[in-house]
């Protein structure tokens, strides 16, 4: 069975002989349904789970780009195709606009540039449900295991939580200053959520501590990375985000921890969270520090940039409005409702 058995095609065209050769031709690589005119094509639309559909621009009584347009309408995730002998530049705007349709093919054309076009179409349109049924998955973590994990951590130290929530409130807003897709913002959000997970590891003690750490104590603060991915590292649908927590702590300049690595050997998403995540420490009160501004927090950060920070990241930060800001600030803000 073809790669591409699954998917369906819808034919219309009103010359019988040309229906059949395309049915001949592409029956072995897709199933094939054709039609001589509007009706018998909607009948079939309404009947079958059609994904393809693919229409001659000359048609009776209508045009292909009336026809795709309805099509358009009433089943929006069809992969749409006009072939046409025109050359008129205003049908394929309106073919474009109206018809929303995915491919605009002149006649004359042969086959196997048709199948090529289609098969590309199929493999772009698979991505996209891939991509979707990703998202979806990380969206289902959020409600289950997630939760679970989060509230172990509650549990533990509710600032650490809070906290997390508020650097994940500022990592959705970066995300937005930067051209990066939504698969891999969804999968940033997520290890901002968990990248302080390991702290349920670090003594209270350590954490409440009001005088300035020993270097024992400063270890295993350190040691939280590890940590966390040692909770982490077994549930299978979290390991696309486990190196984005597990470098978190790196400097782009090489002098961070655990591994010192440096500069784009980072993942962005690492740089994404850091950058958060400092912003979020220095205008916190903790019971070691007082807390600091807002503008002294962005002259502290952009004084790091290139050598803690990546300076691509640093100015994107620098971009995110100042009512996202005054939100984060508001005294009176819950973490629950950043988020």
């Amino acid at each position: 069975m073809s790669k591409h058995q699954t998917y369906s095609i819808l034919f219309l065209d009103d010359d019988i002989n040309n229906l059949d050769l395309l049915k001949n031709t592409f029956s072995q690589n897709y199933t094939v349904y054709t039609a001589l005119n509007y009706d018998e094509a909607f009948s079939l639309l309404e009947e079958y789970p059609i994904n393809i559909v693919i229409t001659d621009y000359k048609l009776p009584h209508l045009n292909g780009v009336e026809f795709l347009k309805e099509v358009y309408e009433k089943y929006p995730d069809t992969i749409r195709i006009l072939i046409t002998t025109y050359t008129d530049s205003a049908i394929l705007i309106d073919a474009i606009n109206s018809g929303k349709i995915n491919q605009f093919i002149k006649k004359p054309y042969n086959h196997e540039e048709l199948k090529q076009i289609i098969d590309s179409l199929v493999t772009k349109n698979k991505l996209k449900i891939d991509n979707i049924n990703i998202i979806n998955s990380y969206n289902e973590l959020f409600a289950g295991t997630i939760s679970a994990i989060i509230e172990a951590l509650d549990a533990k130290d509710s600032y650490t939580l809070g906290r997390s929530k508020r650097v994940t409130f500022l990592v959705v807003h970066l995300l937005k200053q930067m051209n990066l897709s939504e698969i891999e913002g969804s999968k940033i959000c997520l290890a901002a959520l968990l990248h302080n997970i390991g702290m349920i590891g670090v003594p209270e003690s350590i954490l409440n501590k009001t005088t300035p750490l020993t270097d024992e104590e400063y270890g295993i603060i350190k040691n939280h990375v590890n940590y966390g991915i040692y909770i982490l590292k077994d549930i299978k649908q979290l390991a696309p985000v486990l190196d984005i927590i597990k470098y978190h702590h790196e400097k782009y300049d090489g002098t961070g921890y655990p591994y010192g690595i440096k500069g784009d050997e980072i993942p962005i998403g690492s740089m994404i969270i850091a950058i958060s995540d400092t912003y979020d420490s220095i205008i916190s009160n903790r019971p070691y520090k007082e807390k600091l501004s807002h503008d002294k927090a962005l002259e502290i950060i952009k004084e790091m940039s290139g050598t803690q920070f990546n300076p691509a990241v640093v100015d994107a930060f620098l971009q995110i409005p100042a009512d996202v800001f005054d939100k984060l600030n508001n005294l009176n803000a819950d973490p629950d409702d950043l988020l």
